[in-house]
């Protein structure tokens, strides 16, 4: 004989059936509409910040001159080389030649005792010299303590001052005109000109 199906088995089949199909369905129509409308909005690339803008220098928009030192006296050396007088007939090169001097006061005073003598900057002149004091000029080209540098080495190399102080001839006020006493400034000038840039020429104990 057959065995009879349980009706309500049936029914309980046909039912769990229906109920796993609809959630399929459930299933696929929630994929469907989150992989077609609910789409996650594009993250833009991280920016990095805008670079400075570069300043180029050209011939036709020179680097700006820092100021000038207020010193002492004022002072022409455009007035003063016009009448024919030379760097080193002022500046001396003195041992160990380091350094290019300032002149001595009796040596200004040798002309403006008698030039210019009422001017008030010629009478603070003569009260340096009469007080047997230097005038307290303020150094325009300053080196770092650290560094070690030579004027005679560089003028035995048949540097001119030019080279690095700039058309002094025409500077009613002196001014820096040049990075001579960066490193940069230092290193660019030995390239150019074949001389060695080696650490120990500027660093080294001398």
């Amino acid at each position: 004989m057959r065995a009879q199906k349980n009706p309500r088995a049936s029914g309980l089949s046909v039912k769990l059936g229906a109920a796993i199909f609809i959630l399929f369905l459930a299933f696929l129509t929630a994929v469907g509409v989150r992989g077609v409308s609910v789409q996650e909005p594009a993250v833009p690339a991280a920016q990095k910040p805008a670079a400075p803008e570069a300043r180029v220098q050209t011939k036709d928009s020179p680097a700006t001159k820092p100021e000038p030192p207020a010193q002492p006296i004022p002072y022409s050396h455009k007035k003063h080389l016009a009448l024919g007088l030379k760097c080193q007939q002022c500046h001396i090169n003195p041992e160990p030649g380091d350094r290019m001097t300032f002149p001595a006061t009796s040596k200004c005073m040798a002309c403006h005792v008698t030039i210019s003598r009422d001017k008030p900057p010629i009478q603070k002149l003569a009260e340096f010299a009469k007080s047997n004091q230097p005038i307290p000029w303020v150094r325009v080209y300053v080196l770092s303590s650290w560094v070690y540098w030579n004027h005679r080495s560089h003028l035995e190399a048949k540097m001119t001052c030019e080279m690095c102080h700039g058309q002094v001839e025409e500077m009613e006020v002196m001014t820096k005109v040049s990075n001579v006493t960066s490193m940069a400034g230092c290193i660019d000038c030995h390239r150019k000109n074949d001389a060695s840039t080696g650490c120990q020429y500027c660093h080294a104990d001398k």
